[in-house]
């Protein structure tokens, strides 16, 4: 046990520790955005005010192309920066790119060849453009819900691929990935696989944003729910899970939330002294 004194110098130094958190990352669905609806909570855009008047650097870290990103209420909410495409692409303040991680493109080739057979459904993401292979009525029905992003269909234009989506079993996506030597992928449920390249990912994008504002890994904290937030999570100096997250997320992350739609981020922020 230690004596009272020596409690309080440990409780006061791991304050000071959460009171040097200068910048905050968070995922889009199922943190920022309610997974049902797709909306922001009021208490969270409240929050994410709160905390760049208090002078701590908010960024977007999403699998999300900034197309998708921004027919979300993203594009309402001022940031100071974007991680896009599960760290592919980063984006400052004014959505202008500073980085970009395009796949090899030995792997796009085998991809493209993929993608024009239409045997599953894939989405390119390139730069300034998002595409997918083909349309079911499921999709152009999810079109109208708000926070489902625009889809449409196009063919593979030569230009640098940062990411391919596709839906279908997981034991089909295996066998897909298994072909390409230089990538790597993230599952998000209940079928979907992002293909990235292997030395990329969220946590790339992340440390090349950080290094962008000269600010360190024990300087932020992180928010997220997936598997592709596991690795940000366990990045960050605190990484918190949002209640809806996975158990094997939870388990990553220094502390859990409640879910957004019960006001986690507010909760949370509020728990760590930062409001």
């Amino acid at each position: 046990m230690f004596p009272l004194d020596v409690k309080f110098v440990i409780i006061k130094e791991k304050a000071k520790e959460v009171f040097m958190i200068k910048a905050v990352f968070f995922d889009i669905d199922g943190t920022l955005t309610c997974l049902k609806t797709g909306v922001i909570p009021q208490s969270t855009m409240d929050a994410l005010h709160r905390l760049r008047a208090n002078g701590i650097k908010t960024f977007v870290a999403t699998g999300r192309h900034r197309l998708d990103m921004n027919e979300t209420q993203v594009r309402d909410i001022p940031f100071d920066g974007y991680v896009t495409l599960n760290g592919q692409i980063c984006l400052d303040e004014k959505e202008e790119v500073f980085y970009d991680k395009p796949i090899d493109q030995e792997d796009v080739e085998v991809m493209a060849d993929i993608f024009a057979r239409k045997e599953f459904k894939i989405a390119i993401a390139e730069l300034d453009r998002k595409y997918i292979n083909y349309l079911t009525p499921k999709d152009r029905l999810r079109k109208r819900r708000m926070g489902a992003p625009k889809r449409v269909v196009g063919t593979y234009t030569g230009n640098k691929v940062y990411q391919f989506m596709m839906s279908a079993a997981s034991e089909k996506t295996d066998a897909i990935v298994a072909q390409l030597r230089h990538c790597k992928m993230t599952h998000w449920p209940p079928n979907g696989t992002d293909i990235i390249p292997k030395d990329g990912g969220k946590l790339i994008g992340i440390q090349e944003m950080l290094n962008h504002h000269g600010i360190t890994r024990e300087e932020m904290m992180a928010f997220g729910d997936g598997d592709n937030d596991v690795e940000m999570l366990q990045f960050a100096h605190i990484g918190i899970a949002m209640g809806t997250a996975f158990d094997y997320v939870k388990q990553c992350a220094d502390y859990v939330t409640d879910s957004a739609q019960n006001d986690g981020i507010m909760k949370a922020l509020t728990h760590f002294h930062l409001l």
